[in-house]
């Protein structure tokens, strides 16, 4: 009716037929479009980011009609309770367990803050107050009942409800403690987590073993005596790093002829001059006495150009008759060519501060039998590590650990390991054991060991003091972790540190624990595969219950990441060690356990440093060996699959746990595959970031304020307060102070952006070089800054992150593949995204989205918006 009175008032209105037709045509769109225009449709169209986030803010793809009906079936039916109603009940019940958590542990903390710093627990405090006759009784008494009751932990036997209600008091006990400061709280979770440790590796040894079935037993055996491996690294482990001694330096006397006289030794053999060069001038400007102070370079290349420089530059040359025994002969020798009383060694590429001896000599005037004072080796470019994942001064670096905790216990026990560079010895200490050690190719340490059996004692400052280059590439990484591997259990066979005269038990373990620590590479294969066991060849490496297994493995695992994050904190994230072992593997396998059998095998390699990378590449031979691992994985988790689908049915669970392990162990495998990545370095001299004020003075003689933002021994970034208009190779003089004392160096313009300038050095001269090392590198606070203070650790976060790291290793491999397979792969990978791409999404809020009601439907209309037809 309404369509025939429509076209009749066309039709008497002047209209033909066919305007008439098209008219009507265009009113149906506009009816049809401008309905989209109601509010209801116009607070969809507003929140679509918010209800369809697959969707929305992207070009339109073909099957969006699908994935929007979808998503709208999803959100009426599957959703129908408001996600921001969810999110605030969860946020709400979260709040209240950490309000729980929060209170129980202030109770805890306020109960147990007269024993939170350096104070002893009051136990101890009551042992230390009775009288000397009880004391010894008291003390065993205590000592006896703790053991008693530790060892009853450890060996009691519980059925599977018993041990699980001991697992969550034991877990409850360590959450609430973790976060209470001071040094009991953590020893309270070392105990906790060596007692469930301990506990663990009891049932593995009296009740997981097969002793029916030779082949069960044989791989149960091997993954037992992994495990005890890695029991044994964890004890040791807690012993070395739970004191930490924080030694301070100790100041010199007023009267400077008090002060030892000091031979500066930098020993090189085929690094380029370009490297060894800031090292000199570093030397050259130590704070110390003229006369008490002696430069040489030991250049065992015999190179005329390093005898040019040295003669140069006023430093003393010594070349020896011949190489034998690498870096520990040519110190050898040098110190039969000198007469120093102290000997600073640093490697050719560790550029001290100014401040480096007076920091490092005042200890050795306060005890007379004091040999050794290390510092730690810091490094100013990234390593292969933190270059190829990006994690340079954002995350702890591998050396962290060892130089920000482990020498720092290691000082506690008079251990101190004696590292090679960047530290002072006392020559008569060196003459007393016949000079640094030969027999094996980690002379530094051996030498440390020797003077430690012979009664001398040893220092650690846990103070930046010098900075070096790391490796470029990671088969120069690898190389040099095989040496020092190859080293140390080489001294394992030759002079083991747990027999002998000279030592006490503490030094004993912390040697035992540094030389053990290198033969992990078998131990860490077979954790790579020993899930393979049971999926390839369905033998039990675990003779128990998948459910028993989770319940006594988990909380081993748990409270050891509980107790490592409190103690290693911001020196190493959790799961950063799984990543470097699995790295490290395979290359140091066979040469530990070549030295096992035959100590005298191998010789000493020299680090290369200062190479380039011109592009981007993948280490195709170094990635080999996870290659064969991630197979072999891949492999075991096919057969999963299969065993899942035709397996008995009560082998499920243990299907499903050791497809989890496997899963685990290639996400672990492509964090290796996303280190061999190689990224491109094409600085031959890396740049160090800094802030100094500088100023910048143009050929017109105007002068600029300026700050300094990075320099390196070729150029220099600097950042001007004024905007500057200057050509490439226009020519300027920086300008830098130090002491009071401004000093100038020319320089060309290469780069100009903005207020920022990029500058070239290269043409200064000896004295003026000396003069910017000085200004720059030698400063005394130079490498302060390398002892970043990292935020805590965060295991659970850190277990997710590394999860990210493996998954991102194999798309990096992908990018690198030849372009056929890259793009099969991207075929096969891109076909399940996909699929996935169909799959519905929780609504994305944000706490600002308080416009809608909490009980209403994300597409119902709001009150008063009833749309009329």
């Amino acid at each position: 009716m309404f369509k025939a009175k429509f076209y009749h008032s066309l039709r008497y209105s002047g209209f033909s037929p066919l305007s008439a037709g098209l008219l009507s045509f265009f009113h149906g769109i506009a009816w049809l479009v401008l309905r989209l225009e109601s509010p209801a449709w116009q607070r969809v169209l507003a929140n679509s980011a918010r209800w369809y986030p697959h969707i929305s803010n992207r070009p339109p793809r073909l099957g969006d009609p699908i994935r929007y009906v979808i998503q709208s079936l999803w959100l009426l039916v599957v959703l129908p309770i408001s996600p921001r109603v969810r999110q605030a009940q969860w946020s709400k019940r979260l709040s209240l367990l950490g309000q729980a958590r929060a209170w129980l542990s202030q109770k805890i903390t306020n109960a147990t803050r007269p024993w939170q710093g350096e104070e002893l627990p009051p136990i101890a405090d009551v042992l230390n107050k009775t009288s000397k006759t009880l004391r010894p009784f008291a003390m065993a008494i205590f000592g006896v009942f703790t053991t008693a009751l530790v060892i009853l932990c450890i060996t009691e036997p519980f059925d599977f409800e018993a041990q699980l209600v001991f697992v969550f008091l034991l877990w409850g006990l360590a959450l609430l403690i973790r976060d209470i400061p001071g040094r009991f709280a953590m020893v309270l979770l070392v105990m906790l987590s060596l007692i469930v440790s301990s506990r663990y590796l009891w049932w593995r040894y009296t009740g997981t073993l097969n002793w029916n079935d030779s082949l069960d037993l044989v791989c149960g055996l091997t993954l037992l005596a992994a495990e005890s491996y890695a029991w044994l690294i964890l004890l040791l482990g807690y012993v070395q790093t739970i004191w930490p001694l924080k030694r301070q330096p100790q100041p010199l006397p007023r009267d400077l002829t008090l002060w030892p006289s000091v031979d500066v030794m930098i020993p090189t053999y085929n690094e380029d001059l370009a490297v060894v060069r800031n090292t000199v001038y570093a030397a050259l400007g130590l704070d110390w006495p003229e006369d008490k102070l002696n430069i040489y370079i030991l250049d065992d290349g015999r190179r005329d150009i390093f005898r040019q420089f040295a003669a140069e530059v006023g430093v003393g040359y010594i070349i020896r008759p011949d190489n034998r025994h690498a870096k520990a002969g040519n110190l050898n020798y040098a110190l039969t060519q000198t007469q120093g009383t102290l000997v600073a060694i640093f490697d050719c590429d560790h550029i001290p501060a100014r401040s480096f001896l007076q920091l490092t000599t005042g200890w050795f005037l306060k005890d007379d039998r004091l040999a050794l004072v290390q510092t730690p080796h810091t490094f100013y470019s990234p390593d292969p590590f933190e270059r190829n994942l990006n994690t340079f001064h954002s995350e702890p670096n591998e050396g962290e650990l060892f130089y920000g905790l482990v020498q720092d216990g290691n000082d506690l026990w008079n251990a101190t390991f004696f590292c090679g560079s960047c530290a002072v010895l006392r020559r008569a200490a060196i003459n007393d054991i016949g000079g640094f050690a030969v027999e094996t190719v980690t002379e530094d340490a051996h030498t440390a060991l020797r003077l430690h059996r012979r009664g001398w004692h040893s220092a650690y400052l846990r103070i930046p003091l010098a900075a070096g280059l790391a490796t470029e590439s990671l088969s120069a990484h690898i190389g040099q972790r095989i040496r020092w591997a190859r080293g140390m259990v080489q001294i394992l066979r030759t002079d083991n540190p747990l027999f002998g005269r000279g030592l006490n038990l503490f030094q004993r373990l912390c040697y035992a624990n540094a030389m053990l620590h290198f033969l992990a590479g078998i131990p860490r294969l077979i954790f790579l595969t020993a899930p393979l066991a049971f999926l390839l060849l369905h033998a039990y490496i675990i003779y128990a219950p998948a459910s028993l297994i989770l319940i006594y493995v988990l909380p081993h695992m748990i409270h050891s990441s509980l107790a490592n994050a409190r103690i290693q904190g911001p020196f190493r994230k959790s799961f950063q060690g799984e990543v470097y072992e699995t790295v490290l593997a395979w290359y140091i396998a066979w040469p530990t356990t070549l030295a096992l059998l035959n100590p005298k095998k191998g010789r000493f390699n020299v680090t290369v440093k200062g190479g380039l990378m011109e592009h981007d590449q993948f280490d195709w031979r170094i990635s080999t060996p996870y290659f064969i691992l991630a197979g072999l994985n891949f492999l075991g988790l096919g057969f999963a699959i299969w065993r899942l689908m035709y397996g008995p049915e009560d082998e499920m669970l243990t299907v499903i746990v050791s497809s989890l392990w496997v899963i685990y162990n290639l996400l672990i495998i492509g964090s290796a595959v996303a280190v061999a990545a190689e990224v491109r370095q094409v600085r031959l001299s890396p740049r160090v970031n800094t802030g100094l004020a500088a100023a910048l003075r143009l050929e017109s003689g105007h002068l600029y304020p300026a700050t300094l933002t990075d320099y390196s021994d070729q150029g220099a970034g600097i950042q001007a307060q004024l905007p500057l208009v200057l050509l490439p190779d226009t020519k300027v003089t920086l300008v830098l102070w130090r002491s009071g004392r401004a000093f100038t160096f020319p320089a060309l313009v290469r780069r100009h952006q903005g207020h920022f300038l990029g500058l070239s050095l290269d043409s200064l001269s000896h004295e003026q070089r000396t003069d910017f090392v000085r200004c720059t590198f030698e400063r005394a606070d130079a490498w302060l800054n390398k002892q970043e203070q990292f935020s805590g650790d965060q295991p659970l976060q850190h277990f997710w992150d590394m999860l990210a790291l493996g998954a991102k290793g194999y798309a990096r491999l992908c990018d690198h593949l030849p372009r056929p397979i890259k793009r099969l792969l991207y075929l096969v990978v891109d076909l399940p995204r996909w699929l996935y791409s169909f799959c519905p999404r929780i609504p994305r809020f944000s706490a600002k989205d308080t416009s809608l009601s909490s009980s209403l439907h994300p597409l119902a209309p709001s009150a008063g918006s009833v749309s009329s037809s």
